[in-house]
């Protein structure tokens, strides 16, 4: 008797290794990121995609605030080319996080997901600041 799970074949392991690897170049997760925010080891640029609100209401400690809507050439003016961008929403629920790193990778910006967003980091024990961080300036 063949279970639902073996029923379709895996890949095999050429095919498994590409894929994950791609998935990795693509992704972080929360405890990457909590791992990361020791005193000299963040080499990224953590963005809550979310609105004002729900950002001020708890976010990932080390977050910006910049909502995907408002990602464009002039936004991101401030920081250098090169940075790489972390971007994360509310949770699996939301694809907030899809589509800043879609703005993000058209303009040329590196780009990783947080998988997991808020839900992922609570999921993981971890905590989050409420205190209102400032939210980057708008351009002139």
């Amino acid at each position: 008797m063949t279970s639902p799970v073996s029923m379709v074949k895996a890949a095999s392991p050429q095919v498994a290794h590409h894929h994950f690897s791609q998935r990795l170049s693509l992704e972080t997760d929360c405890s990457d990121v909590f791992a990361s925010s020791e005193p000299g080891i963040k080499d990224f640029i953590l963005v809550d995609v979310r609105g004002e609100r729900a950002f001020a209401a708890g976010h990932v400690p080390g977050a910006i605030n910049l909502p995907y809507r408002e990602i464009d050439q002039d936004r991101l003016a401030e920081f250098p080319e090169g940075s790489l961008f972390i971007v994360y929403c509310a949770g699996p629920h939301c694809n907030g996080a899809n589509k800043a790193a879609v703005r993000l990778a058209a303009l040329g910006r590196p780009v990783k997901e947080m998988i997991g967003g808020v839900t992922g980091w609570l999921d993981e024990g971890f905590s989050l600041v409420t205190n209102e961080q400032p939210k980057l300036a708008a351009a002139n």
